[in-house]
């Protein structure tokens, strides 16, 4: 019986889960900004070099 009230009230892979949950929010974020402006930006330079071209 001390065995499982010790095991729950460990909250130390909660915690662990609310870090990854943090973690992924924000490389989520990244990734949506970074995709959004690199869209943009390789555009803009392939259009250039084509109208270079031309």
């Amino acid at each position: 019986m001390r065995l499982l009230r010790s095991f729950l009230a460990d909250e130390n892979g909660a915690t662990a889960i609310e870090y990854g949950l943090i973690a992924a929010g924000i490389a989520l974020a990244i990734v949506t900004a970074v995709n959004n402006t690199g869209g943009a930006l390789l555009n803009s330079k392939f259009n250039a070099v084509s109208s270079a071209i031309k």
